[in-house]
């Protein structure tokens, strides 16, 4: 009988997103891959897909029917792994999965940031902190991305049986790498730039916590400064049009652009000079490991994600929340293209070192054995 692994999220986007190597591993492997996740995106390497109506917010009645309908599904295939993943994909799950760890289900969780963390709100704390705390109990490993969240876990003596720490879902730098100087001259003319446009880009959600307001303000102090500058923003969210409207008031028209949905991002990534991030709160951040793998220096806010990429004055700078910090920076790159190249050279140099899919592979490969017994080289079966 072929054993079973299942990977659970509040979404099915999550895997198409982050995951579709680690069912392939597995479905190379000769395990039965199974998917638990809102949503009916057909995915790859997958023999079986459940949608179930799991919702982000843990006040939303369906989840009480996603629960059941994910013990039932839990219950009857008599999982070897169920690896669970989101804040309420991981809340459902362990949940659920309480009857089979009985049985001998490994149950594993990766944390991409606990909510709770050095400088959140206090109403994180009273909400996310107890629920993780609690569920750790019903959890055999427990996955962090960061080494803060690796550190608050241990401090905290969360319960789950192991507490690891990975370099996240890892960077494709095959995919994700610098182009040379005709390459990326002969793609801006595609796209519509100038070769002597300074291209900054950051791609994310326009929410309240991506902050994107701060790049549009940083724009303006550097206007006059860098007449050349342009500010990419791909993506869309309920704060799209407030920003918008605050490049319209602060003239910025022509010098931001914002792009909406892109699946084009390895290319935008090509075309741009620099990086920019101003999230107030990070796991680890993907987008600027794509970046980085691209050879782009990055300018972000100071958070604990970012922290693990960034070195100061290595592959760029950190910054707090602060406009004129930010435009600073961007300035003294902006007029020093090798100080770019050298952070660029850097940047890659840390992904390649720690964060590409084949170091992240190795991480899990000695995890992933710990709770299959048989599984020692199905890490190993991408190379």
């Amino acid at each position: 009988m072929l054993k079973k692994v299942l990977f659970c999220a509040t979404v099915d986007y999550h895997f198409k997103a982050f995951h579709l190597p680690y069912l392939k591993w597995f479905k190379e492997q000769g395990w039965e891959v199974h998917v638990a996740a809102c949503g009916d995106m057909e995915l790859p390497y997958v023999d079986q897909k459940y949608n179930i109506p799991i919702q982000r917010s843990p006040f939303n009645k369906r989840n009480i029917l996603a629960y059941k309908e994910l013990k039932g599904i839990i219950n009857m295939n008599k999982y070897k792994i169920i690896h669970c993943h989101t804040p309420m994909g991981g809340v459902l799950t362990r949940l659920a999965a309480r009857k089979a760890r009985k049985s001998g289900t490994n149950v594993l969780y990766t944390a991409h940031g606990f909510h709770f963390c050095k400088g959140s709100p206090f109403s994180n704390w009273i909400l996310y902190y107890p629920i993780e705390k609690v569920l750790s109990k019903f959890t055999d490993c427990l996955l962090t991305i960061n080494e803060e969240d690796f550190n608050l876990a241990k401090k905290h003596k969360f319960k789950a049986n192991d507490i690891e720490h990975i370099h996240g879902v890892g960077v494709n730098t095959d995919f994700y790498k610098p182009v040379d100087e005709k390459s990326k001259s002969n793609l801006r003319k595609e796209y519509g730039y100038f070769t002597h446009d300074f291209i900054m880009f950051y791609a994310a959600e326009f929410n309240k916590n991506k902050n994107q307001n701060l790049l549009i303000e940083t724009l303006a102090l550097i206007k006059d400064k860098v007449p050349n500058a342009k500010l990419l923003l791909a993506g869309e969210g309920p704060l799209l049009q407030q920003c918008q409207e605050l490049s319209i008031k602060l003239g910025l028209e022509g010098m931001v652009e914002f792009l909406g949905y892109r699946n084009d991002i390895d290319k935008l990534l090509k075309i741009s000079d620099i990086a920019v991030a101003s999230s107030l709160r990070e796991g680890l951040p993907v987008n600027i490991m794509e970046a980085m793998a691209c050879g782009l220096p990055v300018i972000a806010n100071d958070n604990r994600g970012h922290r693990e990429l960034i070195e100061n004055n290595k592959n760029g700078w950190l910054i707090n929340n602060n406009p004129e910090d930010f435009s600073n920076k961007i300035k003294i790159l902006a007029s020093n293209n090798d100080m770019i190249n050298k952070f660029g050279l850097e940047g890659r140099t840390i992904i390649l070192n720690r964060f590409s899919i084949n170091k992240v592979l190795e991480e899990k490969r000695y995890i992933y054995r710990k709770y299959t017994g048989d599984m020692e080289d199905v890490m190993w079966a991408i190379h």
